[in-house]
């Protein structure tokens, strides 16, 4: 029985392979199928060319991983360094914008706790109005008791009203400064609080980055994160980051700026306030004092009046006495003259003569009667001169007594009253 010998052909796509040889030699009948020396030949020769192809491709693997490991490795480290590096510097960064940020924390709260003391201060400083508003208020009710022509609209009233006003005015420029200095207040207060925020940030993120500082490739704190090197949404770039910072340390440094030219304003309100008003105490003190020795000397001069119409109602009522007796005195003479003249006028006949005795006792008569209206005239006049000097006295008296009362109200209730005027140190806010 005769076998065929398998072809020796092969696809040409498919290599040969030392392994699987091919199926050579002819056998016929009942022989088991031999390679021929010539295929043994060239089998041994594929397999030992293949092996040294592959031998050829290992090392040249070898060669090309020894030094994509050791590229790959010196790469890695450099990132790795650089990565650490430029940590450190956006530590740095962080490190300044957080020192800046705390600085100007520092300088918002303690701009605004002196703010907070000048507010107490000028809350102190209008508290302490109230006294001398309460004083020029009691001096012009107190003077409206003034009595008569003492109820005089003088220098002192026109002080008082000066000094009404300028408290007035005083009182509400405080109170729009307050409200000014209780701004700026909530002003520094948002600022600080918007630089407290990013500073936490900024603490925070130094606190990351320290932490990304610290990891190494000894570190057993390390894992996998594959989606982490995807970039986040929303996230801000290296100059926005900067502005952020900046603009609010900008806002800083203007509300610190304001905050500084705003105490210097209510330094200088409150010492001009309290100028002002110690000066127009001092012009109101000034035009008392005036006033009191105007008072003094005018009741002097009416005291003085009084004395001397006082000693001529004396002397007038003496004179009216002296001009009644001498009336008095004249009427015995009268009666004496008139009685002989009327007796003569009973002589009979033509002993009735116009002789020189009768023109005697007329001439006498006409004299008595001439001396006695000139009395009584006299007389009339003396008493107008005493009920003249009444009135007079009594306009003296009650003069003198509006006048002692004008200046009891001011020297004794009025001037008293302003010594409880506020020291500079109260009118100050201290």
């Amino acid at each position: 029985m005769l076998v065929s010998r398998p072809s020796m052909s092969r696809p040409s796509d498919q290599p040969e392979s030392p392994l699987h040889p091919p199926t050579g030699g002819a056998t016929a009948g009942y022989r088991s199928a031999k390679y021929t020396p010539a295929e043994w030949h060239s089998y041994n020769y594929a397999v030992i060319q293949q092996a040294a192809a592959e031998t050829t491709a290992a090392e040249r693997i070898q060669r090309l991983s020894k030094s994509l490991c050791k590229e790959s490795e010196a790469d890695v480290q450099s990132r790795q360094s650089e990565g650490t590096r430029r940590l450190g510097g956006r530590l740095q960064e962080i490190h300044v914008l957080k020192s800046e940020l705390q600085e100007h924390i520092d300088k918002l709260l303690a701009e605004t706790d002196l703010l907070l003391l000048l507010k107490t201060r000028l809350e102190k400083a209008l508290e302490a109005t109230d006294i001398p508003f309460g004083i020029a208020t009691d001096n012009l009710t107190c003077r409206e008791r003034r009595r008569g022509p003492e109820l005089v609209k003088d220098a002192v009233e026109d002080e008082l009203l000066k000094e009404i006003d300028l408290i007035r005015n005083i009182q509400a420029l405080l109170k729009r400064t307050i409200d000014q200095v209780v701004c700026q207040i909530k002003i520094n207060r948002e600022a600080k609080m918007t630089l407290e925020l990013d500073w936490s940030d900024k603490r925070q993120a130094y606190s990351v980055d320290e932490q990304c500082g610290r990891y190494s490739n000894m570190r057993r704190n390390t894992q996998h994160h594959p989606s982490s090197a995807t970039m986040q949404d929303q996230v801000s770039k290296p100059t926005s980051w900067l502005t952020f910072s900046q603009n609010n340390l900008s806002r800083a440094a203007q509300e610190e700026h304001t905050t500084l030219n705003l105490r210097g304003l209510v330094e200088r309100l409150l010492q001009d306030t309290t100028e002002d008003l110690r000066f127009q105490c001092a012009a109101v003190d000034q035009a008392f004092t005036q006033r009191c020795a105007h008072l003094a000397e005018a009741k002097t001069q009416l005291e003085l009046q009084l004395t001397q119409v006082l000693e001529q109602l004396g002397v007038q009522e003496r004179n009216i006495v002296a001009l009644q007796q001498a009336i008095l005195d004249k009427d015995a003479p009268q009666r004496v003259s008139q009685s002989r003249l009327y007796l003569r006028s009973h002589r009979p006949n033509m002993e009735l003569c116009r002789d020189e005795p009768q023109l005697s006792l007329v001439e006498e008569v006409k004299q008595l009667d001439a001396i006695l209206a000139s009395l009584q005239q006299q007389l009339a006049e003396a008493r107008g001169s005493l009920a003249h000097l009444e009135e007079s006295r009594m306009a003296l008296e009650k003069a003198i007594a509006c006048n002692t009362h004008a200046l009891l109200l001011d020297k004794d209730k009025c001037m008293p009253l302003r010594r409880r005027y506020p020291t500079v140190l109260a009118l100050a806010g201290y």
